[in-house]
């Protein structure tokens, strides 16, 4: 029985190509198995130096309450154009005071505080555009 050589090197050439450890080939009679067993190379394996960082991060806890604007519109702080202001940071409010006014569709609403409290900021200007949900000021 005569071997045919280049049925053998294509074979092998199958293995390299696809990555295969075996392969195996029949026709009629003939059976031809090819193997190769996979010797990995010295390889040096490189761990990289990993730096652990500490961060110190300052946790405070922010117990403000944010009144936001129960709808769309723009936002007035005093009743009047150049009137006193309805809160100033530092105020002392009370439940149900008017925070500011929000004018939609030429109608004006007031915003009611929903609770005690000391104005912390004012989140919008003067004249302003809000938006349903916006925060319009913070209080303590």
């Amino acid at each position: 029985m005569k071997i045919n050589k280049n049925i053998i090197k294509e074979l092998n050439d199958y293995l390299d190509e696809f990555n295969l450890t075996e392969i195996e080939y029949t026709e009629k009679d003939i059976k031809v198995k090819v193997s190769k067993s996979r010797v990995t190379k010295n390889i040096q394996t490189i761990t990289p130096n990993i730096e652990r960082k500490i961060i110190k991060e300052e946790v405070s806890i922010d117990n403000s309450k944010k009144i936001t604007s129960p709808i769309i519109g723009t936002a007035y702080l005093a009743p009047e154009p150049g009137g006193k202001k309805f809160i100033e940071v530092g105020q002392k409010i009370k439940k149900g005071d008017t925070v500011m006014i929000v004018e939609a569709m030429k109608t004006m609403n007031h915003v009611p505080s929903p609770l005690d409290g000391v104005v912390k900021e004012i989140n919008v200007e003067d004249g302003q555009p809000v938006e349903f949900g916006q925060t319009i000021a913070t209080i303590d």
